[in-house]
């Protein structure tokens, strides 16, 4: 943690990146309190572009660059994630591992899994406390859970 010229904390992490833009060309913006940047070279309409969104399902790391930086996660989602492996069991909320779980370019839920004897056990969240109607994100998630299956070497879904 650094002090910053007028004496407020700054988090160390933020005054490296800050240090290094200082180098870079880059856009920045304050929406909503928080201070944004990026490079020029990814401006918004580029990168929606190049990266449209799709229905695909994904169950994100709790280490993902899209979910590490908690603050940030909130601001986007209006969700607050927390990575609860370390909490003790009886005050977990969503559960040991929870996976923020991405459809189109929402956060919706998590999932949480382990395997016991040779077999996945699943738990399935919502944030709004219901899975989407819509009939592609049922059989997106079926494709996500098969995926992860076949990362476990556990066969077929």
């Amino acid at each position: 943690i650094f002090v910053d010229a007028n004496g407020e904390v700054v988090d160390k992490e933020f005054f490296y990146v800050f240090d290094y833009l200082g180098n870079l060309d880059y856009f920045n913006a304050q929406i909503e309190g928080a201070e944004w940047v990026w490079p020029k070279r990814e401006t918004p309409s580029r990168v929606s572009r190049a990266n449209p969104i799709d229905d695909r399902v994904r169950f994100l790391a709790p280490f993902d660059p899209v979910v590490w930086d908690r603050t940030r996660f909130e601001l986007f989602w209006n969700w607050t994630y927390r990575f609860e492996a370390y909490t003790p069991a009886p005050k977990r909320k969503l559960g040991y591992y929870a996976l923020p779980m991405l459809w189109r370019d929402q956060i919706i839920g998590w999932g949480t899994f382990s395997v016991k004897a040779g077999a996945i056990e699943s738990t399935v969240g919502y944030v709004k406390g219901f899975a989407p109607k819509d009939r592609t994100f049922a059989s997106e998630l079926d494709a996500e859970m098969e995926r992860i299956h076949a990362f476990l070497g556990l066969g077929s879904f």
